[in-house]
């Protein structure tokens, strides 16, 4: 079905694609440290969709990012490049007006998805080149992506998505009737409300492993001072230490505010059980990621046992794809839906994803931070509640202030209490600044040259 395609988007043909592999030195301070990736560098796949031009219609660009943390942006770099003939003279009324066809022809291309499917690096490449498109498409409509969507109607949302593998759990007729029990009325007034107070976040920038604990107590103080409400620490690495974190951070928030932790995959299954046991005294809201997060069965094993605590499980950042989510859900293993913008296959994907936590009852609170996660995960959650949720009830989005000054229109907070304020410019909220991006391309870019010469 064809969706909000202005006169000339039949016109607008993509001629070019450009790939580049951009890495920021975050290591040198400890920022992203957790129990398994102590000294990350945050980067990205970085991809440029250019269109051309005409009497008719102007030349546009989309950006779109895969997030990665250093060594191996290279290879999702080298997959991205040989996903790119799939886009290559095709219109954008070509891609749009059968999306579920031109999907599968990127996630099931007939060799490369021997190296997937639909997972790992060949699944991170698609995510960028989806994520460039989607920001293609709200440019030419001149919106910002979530209203992009929330301007759809839910026959035209349902048309976005690839059903294989999820009609189990959700058929798109039922898709359809979680989409159609919001009245046009309701939806406006949630619009005006996001206008107004905007989506609830988060932080974690208080709780990397590296930190001091002078440095957590400072930035503690800090995030109270600016109105958060919910802290995110990380676990797993030592569990006194985690106690005596957990216990400094409890000494600066009180009570009346909420901790989660993030394990970031360190634990066995019964080894997480115990140690979550152990921390269960510091009242955590979730454990996030637990264990393996392909590991549905466990995480289900441990969502049981730490139920009579009230403490919920959290994952979704590295679940490969849809079908791993759907899993999580029938197994009733989570209790917060994490997705994350950039991790499976673009919009499209997590729309399934929406839907079917919708259908199962499970509020999403995405992942975010890295680079760009925070500014194109905002249009996800704004959309969800809009015409997805309708509530905000348990709901919440994870904000890292880390790397923002790099985009051209990075997220904008407000504070006490700290939200997402819904982005007002047309596209992806994904365009990284020229001089950035340029200035940290790998190896080559200046910053990276520097330190090479310094030896870091």
């Amino acid at each position: 079905a064809s969706t909000n395609m202005s006169a000339n988007d039949g016109d607008i043909t993509i001629v070019s694609v450009s790939v580049h592999d951009v890495r920021f030195p975050t290591h040198l301070d400890n920022v992203g440290s957790d129990a398994i990736h102590p000294d990350p560098d945050y980067s990205c796949c970085y991809v440029i969709i250019h269109t051309s031009s005409s009497p008719s219609s102007p030349s546009y660009e989309g950006h779109g990012l895969s997030f990665t943390i250093g060594r191996g942006t290279e290879v999702v770099v080298a997959c991205a490049k040989a996903l790119v003939p799939q886009l290559m003279n095709k219109t954008l009324r070509q891609i749009t007006s059968d999306f579920p066809s031109f999907y599968r022809s990127l996630t099931s291309e007939s060799q490369l998805r021997w190296i997937g499917p639909e997972k790992g690096v060949i699944h991170l490449a698609t995510a960028a080149l989806l994520n460039a498109l989607w920001d293609l498409w709200a440019k030419v409509e001149r919106k910002p992506l979530w209203k992009l969507l929330v301007d759809m109607t839910p026959e035209q949302l349902v048309s976005l998505i690839d059903f294989r593998y999820i009609t189990d759990a959700i058929m798109p007729a039922e898709a359809l009737a979680l989409l159609s029990r919001h009245s046009p009325e309701q939806k406006k007034e949630r619009e005006e409300r996001m206008m107004k107070g905007g989506y609830p976040a988060y932080t974690t920038s208080a709780g990397w492993l590296g930190y001091s604990d002078e440095k957590i107590r400072r930035l503690c103080r800090e995030a109270v001072a600016e109105g958060y409400t919910h802290i995110k620490i990380k676990v797993g690495a030592d569990l006194e230490d985690d106690i005596k974190r957990c216990k400094i951070i409890r000494e600066e928030i009180g009570y009346d505010r909420y901790l989660m932790v993030d394990a970031n995959q360190r634990w066995d299954v019964g080894q997480a059980i115990s140690w979550m046991e152990r921390l269960a005294c510091f009242r955590p809201l979730w454990i996030e990621e637990p264990t393996s997060p392909d590991d549905v069965l466990g995480h289900a094993t441990i969502a049981k046992a730490l139920a009579p605590h009230n403490i919920g499980v959290a994952t979704g950042e590295m679940a490969q794809n849809r079908v791993i989510f759907k899993q999580l859900l029938q197994a009733n293993a989570i209790s917060f839906c994490q997705i994350d913008s950039c991790r499976v296959g673009g919009v499209n994907e997590i729309l399934s994803i929406l839907l079917m936590a919708a259908k199962f009852g499970v509020p999403v609170c995405p992942h975010a931070g890295g680079v760009g996660l925070c500014e194109l995960v905002q249009h996800l959650s704004i959309f969800d509640y809009i015409c997805v949720s309708g509530t905000l009830e348990n709901r919440i989005v994870e904000y890292v202030d880390h790397l923002h000054e790099h985009f051209e229109h990075p997220c904008i907070m407000s504070k006490n209490p700290v939200a997402y304020m819904p982005p007002t410019a047309p596209g992806y909220s994904s365009t990284m600044k020229q001089e950035s991006m340029e200035k940290h391309l790998y190896p080559g870019g200046p910053v990276w040259t520097a330190l090479k010469e310094k030896g870091l």
